[in-house]
C-alpha cells in the first residue's frame, strides 16, 4: 500500500522560501494563509504556493 505526499514550496513578497511536505495539501495551504500555526510561514508571512508534487511512498 502506497502513501501520498506532497513536497511544496512557499514564499512571500521578499522571496523569503519554505519548503513542506503534507499529506493533505489543499488543508494545510490553507493553515498557511491564515497563519493558523505558530511558527517560520506565520512570522514571515509566508503565503503564496509556488511548487508542489505528489510523491508516492
Amino acid at each position: 500500500m502506497s502513501n501520498n505526499y506532497y513536497i511544496y514550496i512557499l514564499t512571500n513578497k521578499s522571496r523569503t522560501f519554505y519548503t513542506g511536505v503534507t499529506n493533505n495539501l489543499e488543508r494545510r495551504v490553507f493553515e498557511h494563509k491564515n497563519k493558523l500555526i505558530e511558527g517560520f510561514t506565520k512570522r514571515y508571512n509566508i503565503t503564496l504556493l509556488v511548487y508542489c508534487s505528489l510523491a508516492k511512498i
